[in-house]
C-alpha cells in the first residue's frame, strides 16, 4: 500500500466526518443546541456543544487541507509514476506544419467596394 492510498483513505474519512458535523450545525444558530434548550435558555452544555462544532468544523477542515497538501507532495516524490519530462529532455520536439491550405482552409475574400 502506498502512502498516496493511505492519505487518499485519511481524505475520504476526514471529508465524511466534515460533511456530518456541517450537517449537524444550523445556519441560523440552532442546530443540535435548540434541540437540548429553549430558543434562548442555556441548558447546562448547551453553549460548549456549539463551541464545540464550530471548533470540530474549523479542525476537520485545516486537516483536510494538510492531507491534501501531504498526498500532493508524495505524488510529487513518487519515483517512476510520472512520466519523463518534456521540458527537460535535451532531444528536439518536432512539430508538423501544414505544407498548404486546402480550399475549404482558405479565407473567403470579399468585396469591399459593395
Amino acid at each position: 500500500m502506498s502512502t498516496f492510498t493511505i492519505f487518499l483513505a485519511l481524505i475520504i474519512i476526514v471529508a465524511f466526518l466534515l460533511v456530518v458535523v456541517i450537517m449537524v450545525q444550523n445556519p441560523k444558530g440552532g442546530g443540535l443546541s435548540s434541540s437540548f434548550g429553549g430558543g434562548g435558555q442555556q441548558l447546562g452544555g448547551v453553549k460548549k456543544t456549539t463551541d464545540f462544532l464550530d471548533k470540530s468544523t474549523w479542525t476537520l477542515a485545516t486537516l483536510l487541507l494538510v492531507l491534501i497538501l501531504l498526498s500532493n507532495v508524495t505524488i510529487m516524490d513518487a519515483p517512476g509514476e510520472v512520466g519523463p519530462d518534456v521540458f527537460e529532455s535535451d532531444e528536439p520536439v518536432e512539430t508538423q506544419v501544414p505544407a498548404t491550405q486546402t480550399p475549404a482552409q482558405q479565407p473567403m475574400e470579399t468585396d469591399s467596394a459593395q
